[in-house]
Protein backbone atom coordinates (compact mmCIF):
# COMPACT_ATOMS: atom_id res chain seq x y z
CA UNK A 1 0.00 0.00 0.00
CA UNK A 2 1.37 3.09 -0.93
CA UNK A 3 0.44 4.89 1.94
CA UNK A 4 2.47 2.56 4.40
CA UNK A 5 6.04 3.16 2.08
CA UNK A 6 5.03 6.47 2.14
CA UNK A 7 4.65 6.77 6.10
CA UNK A 8 7.42 4.00 6.82
CA UNK A 9 10.62 6.16 5.93
CA UNK A 10 9.78 8.11 9.07
CA UNK A 11 11.91 5.38 11.21
CA UNK A 12 10.04 7.70 13.96
CA UNK A 13 6.66 7.19 12.80
CA UNK A 14 7.43 3.72 11.51
CA UNK A 15 7.69 2.00 15.07
CA UNK A 16 4.35 2.74 15.75
CA UNK A 17 2.82 1.30 12.49
CA UNK A 18 1.13 -1.77 13.27
CA UNK A 19 -1.38 -2.91 10.64
CA UNK A 20 -2.29 -1.36 7.32
CA UNK A 21 -5.33 0.32 7.94
CA UNK A 22 -8.93 -0.60 6.81
CA UNK A 23 -10.71 2.93 5.58
CA UNK A 24 -14.77 2.62 4.99
CA UNK A 25 -15.80 4.81 2.01
CA UNK A 26 -19.64 6.42 2.63
CA UNK A 27 -21.39 9.56 1.47
CA UNK A 28 -21.15 12.43 3.26
CA UNK A 29 -23.71 14.89 4.06
CA UNK A 30 -21.69 18.09 4.61
CA UNK A 31 -24.17 20.27 5.78
CA UNK A 32 -26.01 17.95 8.19
CA UNK A 33 -22.83 16.66 9.61
CA UNK A 34 -21.47 20.07 9.93
CA UNK A 35 -24.64 21.06 12.18
CA UNK A 36 -24.15 17.56 13.88
CA UNK A 37 -20.56 19.05 14.94
CA UNK A 38 -21.46 22.40 16.01
CA UNK A 39 -24.30 21.43 18.22
CA UNK A 40 -21.83 18.75 20.19
CA UNK A 41 -19.01 21.42 20.31
CA UNK A 42 -18.11 21.98 24.39
CA UNK A 43 -20.39 19.26 25.66
CA UNK A 44 -20.06 15.71 26.65
CA UNK A 45 -20.65 12.86 23.94
CA UNK A 46 -24.02 11.82 26.68
CA UNK A 47 -25.26 15.33 26.77
CA UNK A 48 -24.82 16.36 22.94
CA UNK A 49 -26.44 12.96 22.43
CA UNK A 50 -29.47 13.74 24.13
CA UNK A 51 -30.04 17.00 23.07
CA UNK A 52 -29.76 16.90 19.45
CA UNK A 53 -32.45 13.89 19.57
CA UNK A 54 -34.43 16.72 21.12
CA UNK A 55 -33.17 18.79 18.10
CA UNK A 56 -34.42 17.16 14.89
CA UNK A 57 -37.31 15.92 16.98
CA UNK A 58 -38.58 19.36 15.96
CA UNK A 59 -38.54 18.94 12.85
CA UNK A 60 -41.27 16.20 10.83
CA UNK A 61 -39.02 14.12 9.18
CA UNK A 62 -36.02 14.26 11.88
CA UNK A 63 -33.79 15.99 9.30
CA UNK A 64 -33.29 19.67 10.07
CA UNK A 65 -34.11 21.48 6.66
CA UNK A 66 -31.97 24.95 6.37
CA UNK A 67 -35.42 26.55 5.83
CA UNK A 68 -36.78 25.03 8.92
CA UNK A 69 -34.16 26.09 11.35
CA UNK A 70 -34.61 29.26 9.99
CA UNK A 71 -38.19 29.55 10.35
CA UNK A 72 -37.75 28.20 14.30
CA UNK A 73 -37.85 31.25 17.14
CA UNK A 74 -34.57 30.75 19.07
CA UNK A 75 -36.34 30.50 21.95
CA UNK A 76 -37.08 27.03 20.71
CA UNK A 77 -34.19 26.07 20.02
CA UNK A 78 -32.98 26.80 23.27
CA UNK A 79 -35.46 25.26 24.93
CA UNK A 80 -33.90 21.82 23.50
CA UNK A 81 -30.53 22.58 25.50
CA UNK A 82 -28.69 24.77 23.13
CA UNK A 83 -27.52 27.84 24.30
CA UNK A 84 -28.09 31.17 22.51
CA UNK A 85 -25.20 31.18 20.81
CA UNK A 86 -25.12 27.65 19.77
CA UNK A 87 -28.96 28.43 18.44
CA UNK A 88 -27.26 31.52 16.49
CA UNK A 89 -24.25 28.89 14.85
CA UNK A 90 -26.70 26.63 14.10
CA UNK A 91 -29.08 29.50 11.95
CA UNK A 92 -25.51 30.61 10.34
CA UNK A 93 -25.01 26.63 9.18
CA UNK A 94 -28.45 26.74 7.73
CA UNK A 95 -28.18 30.08 6.36
CA UNK A 96 -24.63 29.13 4.95
CA UNK A 97 -26.11 25.66 2.79
CA UNK A 98 -29.21 27.69 1.64
CA UNK A 99 -26.81 30.23 -0.30
CA UNK A 100 -23.80 27.72 -1.15
CA UNK A 101 -25.81 24.17 -1.12
CA UNK A 102 -22.86 22.42 1.12
CA UNK A 103 -24.06 19.27 -0.35
CA UNK A 104 -23.04 20.28 -3.98
CA UNK A 105 -20.57 18.11 -6.03
CA UNK A 106 -18.72 21.54 -6.63
CA UNK A 107 -18.10 21.74 -2.87
CA UNK A 108 -16.76 18.48 -2.25
CA UNK A 109 -14.44 18.83 -4.93
CA UNK A 110 -12.58 22.03 -3.19
CA UNK A 111 -9.10 21.40 -2.47
CA UNK A 112 -8.82 20.60 1.37
CA UNK A 113 -7.37 24.07 2.26
CA UNK A 114 -9.49 25.73 0.40
CA UNK A 115 -12.66 24.03 1.31
CA UNK A 116 -11.27 24.86 5.43
CA UNK A 117 -11.16 28.56 4.24
CA UNK A 118 -14.64 28.28 2.40
CA UNK A 119 -16.18 26.02 5.85
CA UNK A 120 -14.80 28.77 8.48
CA UNK A 121 -16.37 31.78 7.30
CA UNK A 122 -19.35 30.71 8.55
CA UNK A 123 -19.13 32.11 12.62
CA UNK A 124 -19.14 29.80 14.93
CA UNK A 125 -17.40 26.42 13.18
CA UNK A 126 -13.54 26.57 14.04
CA UNK A 127 -11.02 25.47 11.81
CA UNK A 128 -10.57 21.88 14.26
CA UNK A 129 -14.18 20.79 13.71
CA UNK A 130 -13.76 20.97 9.66
CA UNK A 131 -10.45 19.32 10.10
CA UNK A 132 -12.42 16.54 11.60
CA UNK A 133 -14.95 16.60 9.09
CA UNK A 134 -13.05 16.65 6.10
CA UNK A 135 -10.94 13.17 7.87
CA UNK A 136 -14.41 11.38 8.75
CA UNK A 137 -16.78 12.51 6.96
CA UNK A 138 -14.64 13.31 3.74
CA UNK A 139 -12.60 11.14 3.07
CA UNK A 140 -9.61 13.28 2.86
CA UNK A 141 -6.45 11.46 3.50
CA UNK A 142 -3.89 15.05 3.36
CA UNK A 143 -5.07 16.47 6.74
CA UNK A 144 -2.97 17.64 9.55
CA UNK A 145 -5.11 18.55 12.84
CA UNK A 146 -2.11 20.81 14.21
CA UNK A 147 -4.14 22.15 16.97
CA UNK A 148 -5.42 18.59 17.75
CA UNK A 149 -3.90 17.57 21.37
CA UNK A 150 -4.04 14.13 21.19
CA UNK A 151 -1.53 14.83 18.18
CA UNK A 152 0.56 17.31 19.56
CA UNK A 153 0.81 15.08 22.59
CA UNK A 154 1.70 12.10 20.11
CA UNK A 155 4.01 13.88 18.40
CA UNK A 156 6.18 15.65 21.62
CA UNK A 157 5.97 12.40 23.18
CA UNK A 158 7.80 9.93 20.04
CA UNK A 159 10.06 12.75 18.38
CA UNK A 160 10.59 13.91 21.82
CA UNK A 161 9.98 17.48 20.65
CA UNK A 162 10.66 19.97 23.58
CA UNK A 163 9.82 23.06 21.83
CA UNK A 164 6.21 24.59 23.02
CA UNK A 165 3.68 26.81 21.42
CA UNK A 166 4.64 27.85 18.35
CA UNK A 167 7.66 26.36 17.82
CA UNK A 168 6.43 23.09 18.53
CA UNK A 169 4.11 24.16 15.47
CA UNK A 170 6.87 24.32 13.47
CA UNK A 171 8.72 21.57 14.37
CA UNK A 172 5.40 19.17 13.74
CA UNK A 173 5.28 21.14 10.79
CA UNK A 174 8.30 19.60 9.33
CA UNK A 175 8.13 16.36 10.68
CA UNK A 176 4.70 16.17 8.96
CA UNK A 177 5.99 17.34 5.42
CA UNK A 178 7.43 13.93 4.84
CA UNK A 179 3.89 12.44 5.30
CA UNK A 180 2.28 13.80 2.63
CA UNK A 181 0.11 13.21 0.42
CA UNK A 182 -1.28 10.55 3.84
CA UNK A 183 -1.16 13.15 6.56
CA UNK A 184 -4.47 11.28 7.66
CA UNK A 185 -3.12 8.52 8.00
CA UNK A 186 -0.51 9.31 10.14
CA UNK A 187 -2.46 11.02 12.47
CA UNK A 188 -4.79 8.09 13.12
CA UNK A 189 -1.48 5.78 13.80
CA UNK A 190 -0.66 8.70 16.11
CA UNK A 191 -4.34 8.95 17.69
CA UNK A 192 -3.65 5.52 18.57
CA UNK A 193 -0.59 5.14 19.89
CA UNK A 194 -1.24 7.81 22.21
CA UNK A 195 -4.09 6.06 23.86
CA UNK A 196 -2.88 2.81 23.12
CA UNK A 197 -5.91 1.38 21.37
CA UNK A 198 -7.14 -0.25 18.60
CA UNK A 199 -7.51 2.17 15.84
CA UNK A 200 -11.40 3.27 16.13
CA UNK A 201 -11.61 3.86 11.70
CA UNK A 202 -14.85 6.17 10.91
CA UNK A 203 -13.49 6.76 7.64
Amino acid sequence: MEYLEILRKDKVLSEIIAEPLKLKKKKSDLYFTLLRAVAGQQLSTKAADTIWKRFVALFPDEYPHASQILSLDNERIRAVGFSYQKANYLKNIAGYHIEHDLNSAKIKRMKDDKLKEFLTIIKGVGTWTVEMILMFSLNKTDIFPIDDLGIQNAMKMIYTIPETKKEMKIKMLEIAESWRPYRTYACLYLWRHKDNKPINNKL
